[in-house]
C-alpha cells in the first residue's frame, strides 16, 4: 500500500517525523485511489446509507437463517421485523429494511465475510447474544429444522464461538434430557462442587453487564440467557434434592 511505502521513504529522509508525514500523505493517496472502498457485499461502499453496518450485517445473518430450510415462514419474518421495530423504532427499522432490499438483498451474501467483520468490531459476549437471537428466529415458527441448526452452527464457527458455548446456547432452544447440564457446560456425572463452580462461571459469562452494547434487543437476549443459566442450576438442585 502507498501509505507504508511513503512512511518508509519519509523515515529515510526525515527520520521519525518524516515517517509520520509520509504515512498521512500515503493514506490520502490510498483513499483517492479507492483502496478499501469495497464492502463485504462485493460492491462499492455506500457512504450515504443511514443504517449502520452492524444492523445490516445482523439483518443479513437473519436472512441466511430464515432461508436455511428452503422456506421463509411469516412467523420468522414477523419475529425479525418486530425485533428491529422494538429496537430501532418503526422509522429507522423501515430504513434498514429498505436499504437491505435495495443494496444487499440483490447480491450474494457471504456469512463468512459478515462474521469476519463482526469479529473485529464486537466483543465475544455480543456474538454469543447474536447466536441466541438467530436460534430465536429458527424457533419462531415452532419447528427448528436440522438445516437451520446446521446453518447457525456454521455461522457460530465463523464467529469463533467455542463448541461448548454453542452447545450451551442450543440447549436453551433444543430440549433434551440433559439440557440443564448442557447449559452449564458440564456432564451429568459432575459433582456438586463442579456444578456450583460451573454455575458461577456461566453466570459471570452471561451476566448482562458483560454485554457492552447499545443494542437493547441484544441486552435483552443476555438477560434471557442469564435467566436460563439460573433456571438450569435450580433444575439440577431440584433433581438432586438439595441446595448446592
Amino acid at each position: 500500500m502507498v501509505k507504508w511505502f511513503a512512511a518508509i521513504l519519509g523515515y529515510y529522509i526525515f527520520r521519525f517525523p518524516g515517517a509520520i508525514l509520509g504515512f498521512l500523505i500515503g493514506s490520502y493517496i490510498d483513499s483517492l485511489s479507492g483502496s478499501g472502498s469495497k464492502t463485504i457485499f462485493g460492491g462499492p461502499s455506500q457512504q450515504n446509507v443511514s443504517p449502520a453496518d452492524f444492523e445490516l450485517h445482523l439483518l443479513s445473518l437473519c436472512s441466511i437463517v430464515i432461508k436455511a430450510d428452503g422456506r421463509a415462514t411469516q412467523s420468522e419474518l414477523d419475529y425479525v421485523r418486530l425485533y428491529f421495530v422494538r429496537t430501532y423504532g418503526k422509522e429507522k427499522a423501515n430504513a434498514i429494511f429498505r436499504t437491505f432490499n435495495e443494496v444487499i438483498k440483490k447480491r450474494e451474501i457471504s456469512a463468512q465475510k459478515i462474521c469476519s467483520v463482526l469479529n473485529q468490531r464486537t466483543r465475544y459476549e455480543v456474538r454469543l447474544q447474536l447466536l441466541h437471537f438467530l436460534f430465536g428466529i429458527a424457533q419462531a415458527d415452532g419447528v427448528m429444522t436440522r438445516k437451520e441448526i446446521d446453518k447457525i452452527k456454521e455461522i457460530a464457527g465463523y464467529l469463533r464461538v467455542g463448541h461448548h458455548d454453542f452447545e450451551s446456547i442450543m440447549a436453551m432452544f433444543v430440549k433434551s434430557a440433559d439440557n440443564a447440564y448442557k447449559i452449564l457446560e458440564i456432564e451429568k456425572t459432575a459433582t456438586d462442587d463442579e456444578v456450583k463452580s460451573a454455575y458461577r462461571t456461566m453466570a459471570k459469562k452471561y451476566h448482562p453487564d458483560r454485554v457492552n452494547t447499545q443494542d437493547e434487543a441484544i441486552k435483552q437476549g443476555a438477560e434471557e440467557k442469564f435467566k436460563e443459566v439460573q433456571k438450569a442450576y435450580e433444575e439440577i438442585q431440584a433433581e438432586r434434592g438439595r441446595n448446592l
